[in-house]
Order: C-alpha cells, then sequence, then structure tokens
C-alpha cells in the first residue's frame, strides 16, 4: 500500500518543552498554536481556575507568546480569532452549567465574553469571520453549529437534512466553509452558512470512519478509519451526488512511522497531523 509521508510544518520552541501541553491547534490562516500548562491536570484535584501560555507559531517562524488569564477547562479545546483573542472551551459541559464552559479572551488574554455550547464537543474550529463553529460526538445530539463569539447561534443543523447525524467525526473550516463527516452515514457535507438558498449538500460516502477531511475542487481525500485503518489516507472524486473512489494508502509521520495517538485539523486542502508528545504539527495537502 502507497505511503504518504507528512511534511514537517511546526515546531513548538525548545524552550517551552518543560510545560504541559493541554492542547493544540492550527488556525484558519495557517498559524500554530500550543495552550501550556505548568504541569498536567489532576482528574478531580486540580484549583481552577489556572493560568495558561499560548505559543503561536507563524508558518514564517514567528513566535509569538499570550498569556491567558483564569482558564477554567481542564482539558480544553483552543482556537484564535482574526482579532488576535482566543477562544477556549471545555469539551464537558456538566460542570459548567453557569455559563461558563467557552471562555473568550482579546489579544491581551483577558476574559471578554463566557457562554455554553452545549456538553460533548468533539472539535471547535473559527473561521475567517471569527465565528465559531462546534462538532459533537454522540453523548450531545445537537450535530453541528456555528456560534458568535458572543454566544449566540448563528446557524445549526437542526433540519439541515444531513443523513445520520449522530456524531461529528470529521470538520474542516476554511474561509467561512465547513466540510463535515458524521456519523452513522458518513456522507461528505458541506455547509455555507452564508448561502440561504442552499446552505447544505451533501454526498454519499463509502468511507467509514474517517477522523479528517480535506477538499481541493472536485478532489477529496479522507484520513483515519476503524482499527488497522486508523493511518488510512482514502481519496476521491466529487460527483453529483456522490463521492467516487479513486485512490486508498497510507498517511505517515515525515520519519515514516505510524502517528499512533494523534490530533488532526482539517482546512481547506489540508490535514494537519500532530502526534506525541505533541510539540510538532505535520501537514498533508490535497492541493500540492
Amino acid at each position: 500500500m502507497q505511503k504518504t509521508a507528512l511534511v514537517p510544518y511546526a515546531h513548538l520552541p525548545r524552550a517551552h518543552h518543560d510545560r504541559h501541553v493541554l492542547t493544540s491547534t492550527v488556525d484558519v490562516f495557517g498559524v500554530a498554536h500550543w495552550l501550556l500548562a505548568d504541569r498536567a491536570p489532576q482528574p478531580g484535584g486540580d484549583v481552577l481556575p489556572f493560568d495558561t501560555l499560548v505559543v503561536s507559531v507563524h508558518p514564517g517562524g514567528t513566535v509569538e507568546l499570550t498569556e491567558l488569564s483564569a482558564v477554567r477547562a481542564r482539558w480544553p479545546h483552543l482556537d484564535r480569532l482574526p482579532d488576535g483573542g482566543f477562544v477556549v472551551a471545555a469539551s464537558r459541559a456538566r460542570r459548567y452549567e453557569d455559563g461558563n464552559q467557552v471562555q473568550v479572551f482579546d489579544p491581551l488574554g483577558r476574559e471578554t465574553s463566557s457562554f455554553s455550547v452545549g456538553d460533548a464537543i468533539e472539535h471547535l474550529l473559527v473561521d475567517e469571520a471569527g465565528h465559531i463553529w462546534v462538532g459533537h460526538f454522540d453523548e450531545n445530539p445537537s450535530g453541528i453549529r456555528r456560534w458568535s463569539t458572543t454566544g449566540h447561534p448563528l446557524w445549526t443543523s437542526d433540519g439541515a437534512d444531513i443523513p445520520g447525524l449522530f456524531d461529528c467525526y470529521a470538520l474542516n473550516v476554511s474561509g467561512n466553509t465547513a466540510w463535515a463527516c458524521t456519523y452513522t452515514d458518513f456522507p461528505l457535507v458541506e455547509i455555507r452558512p452564508n448561502r440561504p438558498d442552499r446552505s447544505v449538500r451533501v454526498w454519499a460516502n463509502q468511507v467509514r470512519g474517517a477522523k479528517a477531511v480535506a477538499v481541493h475542487g472536485d478532489q477529496v481525500a479522507f484520513y483515519g478509519g476503524y482499527g488497522e485503518e486508523q493511518d488510512r489516507l482514502a481519496h476521491g472524486k466529487l460527483t453529483e451526488s456522490s463521492v467516487k473512489p479513486t485512490d486508498v494508502g497510507l498517511l505517515t509521520l515525515p520519519d515514516g512511522s505510524a502517528p499512533g495517538h494523534r490530533r488532526v485539523v482539517g482546512r481547506g486542502s489540508r490535514i494537519y497531523v500532530q502526534a506525541k508528545p505533541f510539540t510538532a504539527w505535520g501537514v498533508f495537502d490535497l492541493s500540492s
């Protein structure tokens, strides 16, 4: 089976390797971010809130540091806003029922708003307009939603006729468009909320269990799967109503090894992958 190696993309500077990586992401503009704490969270034992540091590495290698005060999520999601601020959200909402699940910070690291989006966050990605896309896993039937930074729902998958939407397995946000692949039917879904006449388009898809998707023109790639297919890279072509499979291979780390436990982020034609110890991002670009 053909192997495709990730291309090295961004590294956490060594000066910060002594801190614990709470989470990491790559934003809609291609900047990599690490949310760091002095130590790893302790289940049920940490004093909240606590201060954190965001280390941002731009595509040219410039490093930017932002201190965030009074973060409340032990196991958070992170993304950056176009104005330089950040969004931090707890994946589980049960302990944040007072509306403190999602925190929005300004560029100086000060909290400006907080709200809740519901339990069981699988994906949280900010688009170019500064709106927050949230995809839920199967313990929350909300599916996929788009929120303002003040907690107002701007788009919801309710009534969007997405077949078998019980779990948002893959979510890709690029520009102001989202692509998703959802359990149980695993269709490829395009969401354009600024197109009210037809905001959602659906293609039937044979690839099951993908954790990330990339789209470029009529080409699509699905990464991940169940069991022995967790490193699968499946290519396809968009037809009028379905994804036509064209090729299947494996996606590896730059050195050719399997990623193992990893984080993935989909952005347009790109799939970013980060393996333990979560200090480096690699990228697969469908457009190249």
